[in-house]
């Protein structure tokens, strides 16, 4: 099932649950002058992302297509949406530009934009100023920052199991870590606490997560402390697999 709420300022959160998995999967709708899509979802979800946008815009207005790394989960449906909106352009990591999205044969190549940190794109009442993640949890992610409601934007950065509400208030920081150590994405711990670091001096009211609901300002503290505090990082298993040769530490 396929619901869509507002968080803040024309933020919508669009959340999945897919049947049998352990996390749901966001995308964010920020209906604007130049309205933007935050994710795309896998290509399976693209018909109920697209029904939830219709009930606050058309999809064929959105004016951008952002990509906060190159999976699956996050470009899926990129193709169907830029098919749709003819004037969108697909934003991601300089990085990825280059090694992605213009070394692949299709449609849409002449149409993407790679940014660097620091660079903005104006929306309108929006700006989005992206953020260089690498290793955040590829090494071509990014995060977005909006001044105007002092939201981040994270990618995969403060997960949350399960179907979880469209706001989070409580603290799910060691569920948060147990996930991430049994799914295997972080190589090592130093590259996200340097970008927690480096979030947390932005003192966000709101941090939308791509797996999970929306953390408040409040709660957000809890989870960057565990993410200094607790293990986090591969230790022998990808998606609660252990790899042959591997030991996985309790």
């Amino acid at each position: 099932m396929t619901r869509i709420d507002e968080i803040v300022g024309g933020i919508y959160r669009i959340s999945t649950m897919p049947k049998d998995s352990p996390i749901s999967f966001n995308q964010f709708l920020i209906a604007d002058e130049h309205p933007a899509l935050i994710h795309t979802g896998m290509a399976a979800m693209y018909e109920d992302v697209c029904r939830a946008i219709r009930l606050v815009l058309d999809p064929a207005r959105l004016a951008y297509i952002i990509l906060l790394h190159f999976e699956g989960d996050e470009c899926g449906g990129m193709e169907r949406f830029m098919a749709q909106a003819r004037d969108a352009r697909i934003v991601g990591c300089e990085l990825s530009a280059a090694l992605n999205l213009n070394s692949f044969d299709f449609a849409c190549q002449n149409r993407v934009i790679g940014k660097r940190d620091g660079e903005v794109i104006d929306l309108g009442r929006h700006a989005l100023r992206f953020l260089e993640t690498p290793h955040v949890h590829h090494w071509d992610s990014m995060m977005i920052w909006d001044e105007s409601t002092r939201s981040l934007f994270p990618a995969d950065l403060f997960i949350q199991p399960g179907d979880q509400p469209p706001v989070i208030r409580e603290n799910l920081g060691s569920a948060m870590c147990e996930l991430y150590r049994h799914a295997g994405i972080f190589a090592h711990e130093e590259p996200v606490r340097r970008v927690v670091d480096r979030v947390e001096r932005m003192r966000p009211e709101w941090v939308h997560a791509m797996h999970g609901g929306t953390l408040t300002g409040q709660v957000f503290a809890s989870f960057t402390d565990a993410l200094r505090e607790q293990p986090f990082a591969f230790n022998g298993e990808l998606r609660g697999r252990v790899l042959a040769g591997q030991q996985v530490v309790a």
